[in-house]
């Protein structure tokens, strides 16, 4: 009877670096309570508008509570659209104990309505954000970490091998061997969008919403189209962030939670060897 297969053998390779690990964490706890407190100061006027001014009477994206006969609704209004949006959005909590507020309690930090103290938890947390991203790039670029993992090569550019990573990435067919060491373009491009375009502009479109700012940097607000277009953009970047995350956990899962969370705190990232190359005319 033949011999059942051996498992293949896993060696534990050094992925992450210590400062890696730690702007992450960092990072996942700053993003998270910046996006809770953010979400509880939108409630305070939860529409948005474009330009300079907000026209109350046409806002391109609200969330509100309205009577239509004896029942209260949560309504979320999109340009011409509107939606029912009652027990999450608008009107939210269990039957029977439902309150208006844009986003439910569970949602916010804090989770009442309180607009000084979600403020507060805002730019807290904004700061550490920054100070964080600040240092992973200052330390990145000096220890040379940021051209070697994030930087795309030539190789990695070519027509074939990008369409290779999207459709094995499409079938979740993922990297092994030596090649799982490293990031794919797909994730350096990724990486790179995010910390080079949308937290940058996180940043700036937040500053453009300070009174203190506008009147000292009245050209950046220029830039973003007026004061209600970068709350606008501030929100759509907030949610396209929220969207990579998620977008993030999904392959984080897919490719095997443990073996990445282990890498992201130890450093250590199991791989199955490549099995070394035959030489030609060598027995099967």
């Amino acid at each position: 009877m033949a011999k059942a297969k051996a498992a293949p053998k896993t060696v534990l390779v050094y992925r992450h670096a210590a400062l890696t690990r730690a702007t992450h964490w960092i990072n996942v706890l700053a993003l998270t309570l910046l996006l809770m407190s953010g979400l509880n100061i939108f409630g305070a006027h939860p529409a948005l508008y474009w330009g300079q001014k907000a026209v109350f009477a046409h806002p391109w994206l609200s969330i509100s509570s309205m009577l239509r006969g004896d029942n209260m609704l949560g309504v979320t209004q999109l340009g011409p659209w509107q939606f029912n949006t009652t027990g999450l959005l608008g009107y939210s909590g269990a039957a029977g104990s439902r309150v208006p507020v844009a986003f439910p309690a569970w949602a916010t930090v804090p989770s009442g309505r309180d607009l000084a103290d979600a403020r507060h938890w805002h730019f807290f947390f904004a700061w550490l954000f920054v100070l964080n991203g600040l240092t992973y790039w200052l330390a990145g670029l000096g220890g040379g970490h940021i051209a070697k993992d994030l930087l795309p090569t030539r190789k990695d550019l070519s027509l074939k091998n990008l369409w290779h990573e999207v459709v094995t990435h499409a079938q979740l067919k993922f990297p092994k061997g030596e090649e799982a060491r490293h990031y794919n373009v797909l994730q350096k491009g990724a990486y790179l969008a995010v910390a080079l375009v949308l937290l940058p502009t996180m940043v700036l479109t937040g500053l453009c919403m300070s009174p203190g700012f506008d009147a000292g940097f009245r050209w950046l607000v220029d830039l973003f189209g007026g004061r209600q277009s970068a709350r606008s953009i501030h929100f759509i970047v907030a949610w396209t962030i929220v969207g990579f995350i998620l977008l993030h956990l999904f392959m984080v899962v897919a490719s095997g939670t443990w073996n990445n969370i282990r890498s992201m705190i130890t450093g250590r990232y199991a791989i199955v060897p490549d099995e070394p190359s035959k030489p030609a005319g060598s027995a099967a």
